[in-house]
């Protein structure tokens, strides 16, 4: 049987918040948008035109979850966003107010920029090598 990894738990603050974020800002999809009840929804966002995993906009349920919100990886890259055009991506992110902690550099395995997230989150946006 074959396997995929089809969803990354992200924990936000408020769902909305990070909804505008991510589709605003990054220029991801809104797949999913489901009425959980009691306050809770099943929110996946993606690239455009992904085939890879999905984010799934988890909202904080309790003060020790909610700890963590920015910090999913321990200050290390949680997430990499691999794209085919590394400055069509970077000057785009740029005009929509993306925040880069690194610029770009030309690393072994392709053009690398650290950005960060709405809660500062550190994500790489990687244009690989074409060897």
């Amino acid at each position: 049987m074959a396997c995929r990894l089809s969803l990354v738990a992200l924990l936000v603050r408020e769902y909305d918040e990070a909804i505008a974020f991510y589709v605003s800002k990054l220029g991801f999809e809104l797949v999913e948008d489901t009425d959980l009840g009691a306050g809770k929804r099943w929110v996946r966002v993606r690239p455009p035109d992904s085939e890879g995993a999905e984010l799934l906009l988890a909202r904080a349920a309790n003060a020790e979850q909610a700890a963590q919100i920015g910090r999913q990886s321990g200050g290390r890259v949680f997430l990499f966003y691999e794209t085919d055009d590394f400055a069509r991506d970077y000057a785009a992110f740029l005009a929509r107010g993306v925040v880069f902690r690194r610029p770009p550099k030309e690393a072994p395995w392709g053009t690398v920029a650290v950005f960060e997230d709405l809660y500062g989150n550190l994500c790489d946006l990687i244009e690989p090598r074409k060897d």
